[in-house]
């Protein structure tokens, strides 16, 4: 079993960067610029990073208008918090 709070960890780290990979696309948007994929967006939040996914929508505006983005976010943040639920110690 893994220990609960390397989980917590893991899924802190992937949220975080996951944030800022929708802030520096939203920002390389706006300049025209390379950008990061879709599916590079979307595969760190079902990594471990959907709260950050969710929260990087909403902060940066960002593929708000994508329902496939809402729903991937939001199923994978369900996933994660199952799976926080699976490693919490038992009483």
């Amino acid at each position: 079993m893994i220990p609960l709070k390397l989980v917590l960890i893991y899924i802190a780290v992937l949220s975080l960067i996951t944030f800022f990979a929708y802030g520096i696309d939203k920002h390389k948007a706006r300049k025209g610029a390379w950008r990061i994929s879709e599916k590079a967006l979307l595969g760190l939040g079902l990594l471990g990073g959907a709260a950050g996914g969710l929260l990087g929508m909403r902060v940066f505006h960002h593929k708000t208008k994508h329902r496939y983005f809402w729903v991937i976010n939001f199923a994978a943040l369900l996933l994660h918090i199952l799976l926080i639920g699976l490693a919490a110690p038992k009483m």
